[in-house]
């Protein structure tokens, strides 16, 4: 039996033994058949109301009805005691989550199962009544054993038939015989065993176990996939290439309507996603690595209202917690913005596989895509990125991806002669107005931070006569000044490139440096950024 007809059967289970409490097993049936479509993404608070509860679709307010939290609430209490009690030695068992509305299923080890029901017995006690349950007094064991009815012959207290009276000494006798059998039996067996393995010991060594690594190729670097992604390979702006979801366990893919998301020129890695309690293991040849994690939450427009849509999660790298209660909305500043986390001196563990574990504090956690990159050891690859729409190499063979991690001003290109660069067309463009940029560093090193300025309007024939306070602004960098009254134009005039270098900037707690581009007079304006990690590999 698949994966999926496991999880199908046992949620038909559950929906049989819900029949009494018509709401639930309804509930449930909803919640499978979205589950399994591929539709999780639509279990929202809303659809639920409408369309579960027959809710008015114009007259909804999830603030004033309740109806979906408490219905989803009492399935959550009723399958956690079920688990607890009477099933709780099924091999599959689902769950609703909280902060979520979609099932999530938790497969039991062999060992985890009892001892006494995998011999084919059922326990003398019951299910507890006083839980309320409604699937309680149901025949929930893999095995059950049908007693006869009890009789007045009895006084009604016999658990089992009474033994027919006489010929005590025949039940003796068959004791008897049937341990001389076996032992007779297990000594032949004994004999045999042991005359085996001393063969084989004096003929052959021992082979070691092979791990599941070994099994596998190492993946091929660089390493990047969609999360939920299930299509070609994509490329993207700077012609990387990307493929589907691989080597991950549990939780669900997921699939994003097609919106605006801020801070990237690669949508493509954020409209699809794996929802839930979900692992990877991605075979690795030994060495360090640098690990990108790529995360996004949509509006709050296009989810539920339900305060339990707010959702905090672990995640774990070889079973250590590396970031913590990791909450995207807060780490993004807000929603429908594409988040980026780096963590340098990633390696495999000693069975050779990088684990990465999601799993939840509060609500369902969500992965957009994945990417490793070799690194360099205790040092962060360098960040490149120029005010243009397509990427840039120049003369030194260096890559500058296009305006990402930006957010707010506006673009504009020109086709101007320039001064003082070796590459005048890494600056012919240039983001201006009132922007913001937010790089993601990992948070245990300084960095230094280069921005390239041209003035490329003011002063030229374009706007007019010459009004060297016509640009005038301040860069910031998480909170602290790094240029205040900057104007290109009076210190270097048009068309020449200037360049200020900033030294042992600390990234913020969410592992982000981030440069505010504030007006004074006119527009703030920057043409390239680089950010270059200060450590000594």
């Amino acid at each position: 039996m698949t994966s999926m007809e496991s999880e199908r059967e046992e949620l038909e289970f559950i929906a049989t033994h819900l029949e009494r409490t018509p709401r639930l097993a309804k509930l449930l049936r909803y919640l499978a058949q979205k589950y399994f479509d591929g539709e999780a993404g639509q279990l929202t608070e809303y659809r639920i109301a409408t369309e579960v509860f027959d809710r008015e679709k114009t007259q909804f307010i999830a603030s004033d009805d309740a109806i979906a939290r408490v219905q989803t609430h009492r399935l959550r209490k009723t399958l956690k005691e079920f688990y607890e009690n009477e099933g709780k030695n099924r091999p599959v068992q689902v769950s609703i989550p909280l902060g979520t509305y979609v099932p999530s299923f938790h497969r039991q080890n062999a060992e985890n199962v009892s001892p006494v029901e995998t011999a084919g017995t059922v326990e003398e006690s019951g299910p507890s009544e006083a839980t309320g349950s409604p699937l309680q007094n149901s025949e929930l064991s893999p095995v059950s054993i049908e007693l006869p009815p009890r009789t007045e012959e009895h006084g009604g207290n016999a658990a089992l038939p009474i033994k027919p009276k006489g010929w005590p000494w025949l039940y003796a006798l068959i004791a008897i015989a049937l341990a001389a059998f076996l032992l007779v039996v297990y000594n032949a067996s004994r004999s045999r065993n042991t005359a085996t393995a001393s063969s084989s010991k004096q003929n052959s060594t021992p082979i070691p176990p092979t791990s599941k690594a070994a099994q596998l190729p190492s993946v091929t670097l660089p390493f990047r996939i969609i999360a939920g992604y299930s299509g070609p390979p994509q490329r993207d702006s700077v012609g990387d290439l990307w493929q589907a979801d691989q080597y991950s366990r549990g939780g669900w893919a997921a699939q994003q309507p097609a919106v605006f998301v801020a801070r990237t020129s690669d949508p493509l890695i954020f409209r699809y996603g794996r929802d839930g309690g979900f692992s990877y293991d991605i075979p690795l040849q030994p060495g360090v690595y640098e690990l990108h994690l790529y995360f996004f939450q949509l509006s709050q427009a296009a989810q539920s209202e339900d305060a339990e849509n707010k959702s905090a999660f672990n995640v774990s790298i070889n079973g250590v917690v590396t970031l913590p209660a990791f909450d995207i909305v807060s780490d993004a500043m807000g929603r429908n913005i594409a988040d980026e986390r780096v963590l340098r001196d990633v390696s495999p563990a000693s069975d050779g596989f990088l684990h990465l574990d999601f799993t939840s504090v509060i609500g369902t956690p969500s992965l957009s895509a994945i990417q490793l990159l070799q690194g360099i050891p205790h040092r962060q690859l360098p960040i490149r990125v120029t005010a243009q729409l397509t990427s840039f190499t120049d003369r030194n063979g260096r890559l500058w991806h296009p305006d990402d991690y930006s957010l707010g001003g506006r673009h504009l290109a020109h086709n101007l002669p320039m001064n003082g660069s070796s590459d005048p067309d890494l600056l012919s463009e240039e983001r201006y107005g009132h922007f913001t940029y937010a790089f993601p560093v990992d948070t245990r090193d300084r960095y230094t931070i280069v921005l390239h300025f041209v003035e490329l309007f003011f002063g030229t024939a374009e706007a007019g006569p010459s009004e060297t306070g016509r640009r005038v602004f301040r860069v910031m960098c998480n909170g602290n000044t790094l240029l205040d009254d900057f104007n290109i134009y009076k210190e270097v005039g048009d068309y020449h490139m200037l360049t200020k270098t900033f030294y042992h900037l600390k990234p913020t707690a969410q592992g982000k440096l981030n440069l505010t581009f504030e007006p004074i007079s006119g527009d703030a304006t920057v043409s390239a950024i680089e950010i270059l990690d200060e450590t000594n590999p």
